[in-house]
């Protein structure tokens, strides 16, 4: 995590409530960190009890869970509730057994966000594909997830 990233209390606050989320929960996922705009989040997914499966690797659907909902929410939450996010697709690749705790940063920058904004001032409806990673403490990926989401606006304001 960068120096510069800092939590904020309505992040935190966030970041304790998506914890607490009991479909999140289930997954044995936690989110560690919540940029202060929202931009930023981190969780990591241990390899313990309950999360393993009886060969001793961590459940492929339980690391899907453990990402599936980070980018709808945080593009949610930096959109406002005038818009709507819904997953239209998502594609799983376990690359590696997962023996250890695993990590994934999701970011979402400026850029993305101002053409996702411009694309709605034109239409009611954007589409965007997300990538994220599930590394160890190594940085090797174990798990690569492409999620297509679809950002829809809704007819009140």
């Amino acid at each position: 995590m960068s120096s510069k990233l800092k939590e904020s209390i309505e992040s935190k606050i966030w970041r304790w409530g998506g914890n607490l989320f009991p479909a999140y929960r289930r997954t044995g996922a936690r989110v560690t960190f919540v940029a202060s705009d929202f931009h930023e989040v981190h969780i990591k997914i241990p390899s313990n009890w309950k999360t393993q499966n009886h060969m001793g690797i961590t459940w492929g659907g339980g690391l899907y869970a453990a990402l599936d909902p980070i980018f709808g929410v945080m593009l949610h939450k930096i959109l406002g509730r005038q818009y709507q996010v819904i997953d239209r697709t998502a594609s799983i690749h376990f690359k590696r057994p997962a023996k250890s705790t695993l990590f994934a940063r999701f970011r979402l920058s400026r850029n993305e966000l101002e053409s996702i904004r411009k694309e709605l001032q034109a239409t009611s409806k954007v589409k965007r594909v997300y990538d994220i990673d599930l590394v160890d403490s190594q940085d090797v990926i174990h798990v690569s997830c492409q999620k297509e989401l679809c950002i829809i606006e809704l007819e009140y304001k």
